[in-house]
């Protein structure tokens, strides 16, 4: 447990990550300096029919997950958190760059903060019915509702000079590059219903692939980080393209560590808690034993069992396996086929999330040939995220913070964003500050 101490309310700040397969609450202090210090963690289990293909589908209980969650960590960081910023995820969030050529009447007349605001709505507003198209095609409803969640400016130029803030500079024509997000309102609504059951103060839903670039990015405004980062959760892969330090776009599948061990419970005809249990433990040292067929019909928490096994039940488990991984690398070309802006794609791969765990899939994707028809300039390299990669956030607790809770560091730094842009007021010039933190 963490060392208790007298904290000010307004320095805690809460990311609550609500995955297919867990509820991931980390509570953090702002620093002086601007960095974070985690200081209480938690997870907690979802059941099975909580979420389905990322979104929420049982609401009380996802309650009651969360609320489980949320006491762990208090109990550890000794102060409760109201203020919080929370994730979401799934097939039907439209995360997209476009590029906006803006032609100016008069060149010398200097950029005025007016004129950046009637640019940034033209290009949310063309955003946000494009992708209300998108969603309404895909659900079969042509009056589905959506709401814009994130927004930042990946590039700015003016007459080809690229500039940070384009306030005060002349010039006739603006070339920007505008990353945007939009959800289903359905969705958020169904966020915001936790939340106030939850007592909490909003501060902001984020898509959970852009959060993680933006704890891979941290405060380094001028970072010339280039990755693709992949979040494999447990019902969705969430993909998000990161370019010189700025988010090129955001993609998400419905292909999960769940569905791994569906097909293993499939092939084996067996029960989903035994598939599971087995697919976590894949990658240890297995007992194998020609006389031993009989498993545990019911598994349950994190035990480990030893799964005595003939050599046709181990075949079974890595066809089963296999059979996944190419259907989830399918998905991976699918997602970067759509990356259009960009001539060619980062060769750095940086993995996170619960499914990320597997090495099966580690391995595919660092060797198969999945690659070969992008444009990849050679083979990508695949990493690992940690906590110690994710700078301006520290951990205080005794927990390791792992691969599974980077998206949870990503959703901490979008509230230091948001409570930076709040204490600026809420002009333009707070809503070009946001924009451009990316």
């Amino acid at each position: 447990m963490s060392e208790k101490r007298d904290y000010n309310p307004d320095d805690i700040i809460l990311s609550l990550d609500i995955g297919t397969e867990f509820v991931k609450v980390l509570i953090a202090e702002h620093q002086k300096d601007d960095s974070l210090k985690i200081i209480g963690a938690a997870k907690v289990h979802q059941e099975i029919g909580n979420m389905y293909a990322g979104a929420i589908a049982d609401i009380p209980a996802v309650i009651s997950t969360c609320e489980k969650a949320l006491s762990i960590a208090e109990e550890e960081a000794g102060v409760v958190s109201r203020a919080a910023v929370v994730g979401i995820a799934g097939e039907l969030i439209k995360g997209s760059t476009s590029t906006v050529r803006y032609r100016r009447k008069n060149s010398a007349k200097p950029i005025t903060e007016a004129e950046m605001d009637m640019i940034i709505s033209r290009v949310q507003e063309s955003a946000g019915e494009k992708a209300r198209k998108a969603v309404a095609v895909e659900t079969g409803n042509p009056d589905v509702e959506v709401r814009l969640i994130n927004s930042a400016i990946v590039s700015l130029t003016i007459d080809g000079y690229k500039v940070s803030n384009p306030i005060s500079f002349k010039g006739s024509e603006l070339v920007i590059q505008f990353y945007t997000a939009f959800a289903p309102l359905v969705h958020i609504s169904a966020i915001e219903k936790v939340c106030a059951e939850l007592n909490l103060d909003l501060l902001a839903v984020a898509v959970e692939p852009f959060a993680v670039c933006r704890a891979c990015l941290g405060d380094e405004t001028d970072s010339d980080l280039s990755a693709i980062v992949m979040d494999i959760g447990g019902g969705t892969t969430d993909v998000a393209v990161v370019d010189d330090g700025g988010v090129d776009g955001t993609k998400m599948f419905g292909i999960g560590g769940r569905s791994f061990t569906h097909q293993i419970a499939s092939k084996l005809g067996m029960d989903f808690d035994t598939a599971e249990s087995i697919k976590l433990n894949l990658d240890r040292e297995l007992l194998t034993d020609p006389t031993a067929i009989a498993i545990a019909d019911r598994i349950s928490g994190d035990d480990y069992v030893n799964y005595l096994e003939t050599p046709s039940r181990r075949a079974k488990i890595e066809e089963a396996v296999q059979a996944n991984i190419d259907v989830w690398l399918s998905g991976v070309q699918i997602a970067l086929e759509d990356f259009t802006v960009l001539e060619m794609l980062p060769h750095k791969i940086l993995l996170c999330g619960g499914g990320a765990g597997l090495i099966k899939l580690q391995e595919a994707l660092a060797t198969e040939d999945w690659w070969e028809d992008l444009p990849f300039s050679r083979r990508p390299e695949v990493h690992i995220l940690d906590d110690l990669d994710i700078p301006g956030i520290t951990n205080a607790t005794n927990i390791d913070l792992d691969y599974t809770y980077i998206t949870a560091f990503g959703l901490l730094r979008v509230a230091l964003d948001t409570m930076s842009g709040v204490e600026a007021e809420e002009g333009l010039r707070a809503k070009l500050a946001k924009l451009l933190q990316n």
